[in-house]
């Protein structure tokens, strides 16, 4: 009685929104496999940042991975277990690495061991300077 009396009318509308919004935040450190455990499933994170902290928010059926700030990947959330979700494109660059088959991890191809995994040009701004 005292709630509808007083505070009812205190109370706001809330335009249409839920009441509450379920999201979940982690921090994760993607594996050498290019990609970040979440719930037992794997979801793959661009490789260049193998061996690095990113932040993961899943909320809305989605597994969205962060980076300094920065959005790198979005996956839709599976529900089952074991599972490895992968976008093709985490992959781009890395040598050796044929066009994987949906949900497998990429199959490597035999070729020549490579000479450098990077451009030039990415090694001489991490030098902060050209090659003299």
């Amino acid at each position: 009685m005292r709630f509808q009396r007083e505070e009812a009318s205190a109370l706001k509308a809330l335009d249409g929104r839920p009441p509450f919004r379920q999201m979940r935040e982690l921090v994760r450190r993607v594996q050498a496999d290019c990609a970040v455990a979440v719930d037992a499933n794997s979801y793959s994170v661009p490789w260049r940042l193998i061996g690095e902290s990113v932040q993961v928010v899943v909320a809305d059926g989605r597994v969205r991975i962060l980076h300094a700030g920065q959005e790198v990947a979005v996956h839709a959330e599976t529900t089952g277990r074991r599972q490895r979700i992968i976008d093709p494109a985490h992959f781009h660059g890395v040598t050796g690495v044929t066009r994987p088959v949906t949900g497998a991890a990429p199959a490597l191809a035999t070729l020549p061991e490579p000479a450098l995994l990077r451009p030039l040009a990415e090694y001489e701004c991490a030098a902060g300077r050209g090659w003299s």
